[in-house]
């Protein structure tokens, strides 16, 4: 980003691109690579409308080719099944997935330590994410150093000069700029969604109510990447899960993985119906691995609140994903890596030698941060090892942090999270959710407790 340019004006600029397919159209491309579509011989023709000025034509050729690409059949020699309904998620899942544990209300009641937990953990693991998202790992370490924070420790401080000197924005959330208030994120919005999802409709809610919540909870601008696709297509008058298709290049990102907190904070005890409720939010804005992820950390954290065991956390969420899919097989290379007895270095290897960081599609696809978070997950020492080795790692920082540090959270309660980390923000979070713009902390898990009873 230029440092002279205002930021509203990148940030606009950053955001209406989201909505404009043509110049996403290699971001298309990348994504049908991915689905293992035989779309290779399409390349030449994708960089030529890549390089064509914006127009009605552009729009036109790449409309075309949008076309052209979901058209496009499997290669042969790709191997995984990965369905995108519920149904066929569910008759790929592994035989050896987690049962359901059944609590009692005092159980229940006892979870308040681990729903608190969780609460705090994402959103202090958020917190410190944040101000270096999208930054690449080089930058993030330069500027850490100069903190003298690296390996991080803690939370990183503005440094305007610092921030010039590597190129990158000096506006963003550093922990001496909240005032004493956790700041709005996604990753803290859609955990809030959920929760006033689920005092409206229950569990039984549906794709459709999702989809309600979405257009009549906030603007079109407090949603990223594929979720701001969705939002358009709905609009529009597409439903779930076609809204999760057309025209957009970001169905596997790392949107709907970050949006799964919830479901699993609800169903203790229970993955399956954690991942089922999960499927529900994913279907309305992204296909197969983008929904794993969603699947995957709901079930995770359903497992957490009556397991303290990191491996068999893990092996919760990936018992509720198909298991003959690219993301059960990249993630439970990092779980075999670690029952290996491997370094934690190892995982950053493996991450790094399968995708870039400085490839934007990379960056935010869901596989490659869900590898993070296992890895955080599984080789963490405590809630500060693991939510900021997760951020040391690049790619997705605000969301992995979030996450690892809703997992740990849950697992090992709200005592394991240092004052450190939860006092800056006073108990309180802000958010774009109508009716909850400020909201503590603590009522939110209080409230949690309350919607573990509901059916």
């Amino acid at each position: 980003m230029d440092n002279k340019m205002p930021f509203w004006q990148y940030y606009y600029d950053k955001m209406g691109s989201w909505l404009d397919f043509a110049r996403e159209i290699e971001t298309e491309y990348r994504q049908c690579l991915f689905e293992g579509r035989d779309v290779v011989k399409y390349k030449p023709l994708v960089d030529l409308i890549n390089t064509m000025p914006s127009a009605e034509e552009k729009d036109i050729m790449a409309d075309a080719m949008y076309k052209t690409l979901q058209m496009t059949p499997l290669r042969s020699d790709f191997t995984y099944v990965e369905p995108s309904d519920l149904c066929g998620i569910k008759d790929a899942r592994p035989e050896w997935r987690k049962q359901k544990v059944s609590l009692t209300e005092e159980e229940i009641n006892g979870l308040i330590p681990k729903i608190k937990g969780a609460w705090y953990g994402r959103v202090c693991g958020c917190l410190l994410g944040k101000p270096v998202e999208g930054w690449r790992t080089g930058n993030i370490q330069k500027y850490a150093e100069a903190q003298d924070n690296w390996p991080l420790t803690r939370y990183l401080k503005k440094d305007e000069e610092k921030c010039r000197e590597l190129g990158q924005w000096s506006g963003g959330t550093f922990i001496d700029t909240i005032n004493g208030i956790a700041p709005s994120d996604d990753d803290t919005n859609y955990t809030v969604t959920a929760m006033k999802l689920i005092e409206r409709y229950g569990k039984g809610f549906r794709p459709d109510d999702i989809a309600f919540e979405w257009l009549t909870n906030a603007t079109i601008w407090a949603y990223c990447t594929a979720e701001r696709v969705a939002y358009r297509n709905l609009i529009a008058g597409l439903k779930p899960p076609e809204s999760a298709v057309y025209h957009n290049p970001y169905r596997e990102y790392i949107g709907a993985q970050i949006r799964g907190d919830y479901f699993g904070y609800i169903a203790p005890g229970d993955p399956e119906l954690a991942a089922e409720m999960a499927w529900r939010d994913a279907s309305i804005s992204h296909i197969k691995n983008g929904i794993y992820g969603e699947m995957f950390v709901a079930a995770a954290l359903a497992w957490a609140a009556v397991c303290e065991d990191p491996v068999e956390v893990i092996r919760a969420g990936l018992g509720e994903v198909p298991q003959n899919s690219r993301f059960f097989h990249e993630v439970n290379d990092i779980l075999e890596l670690y029952l290996a007895g491997k370094p934690a270095e190892e995982a950053s290897k493996m991450i790094a030698s399968r995708y870039d960081e400085k490839i934007g599609f990379d960056w935010c696809y869901t596989v490659s941060n869900a590898m993070i978070v296992a890895a955080a997950v599984l080789w963490g020492k405590d809630y500060t090892d693991a939510v900021c080795w997760s951020v040391m790692q690049g790619f997705d920082t605000d969301c992995n942090g979030a996450t690892v540090g809703s997992i740990w959270g849950m697992m090992y309660g709200a005592g394991s999270i240092p004052d450190e980390w939860t006092a800056p923000t006073g108990g309180k979070l802000r958010t774009d959710i109508k009716g909850y713009y400020e909201v503590s902390i603590d009522e939110m898990a209080e409230n949690t407790i309350r919607h573990i009873k509901t059916k």
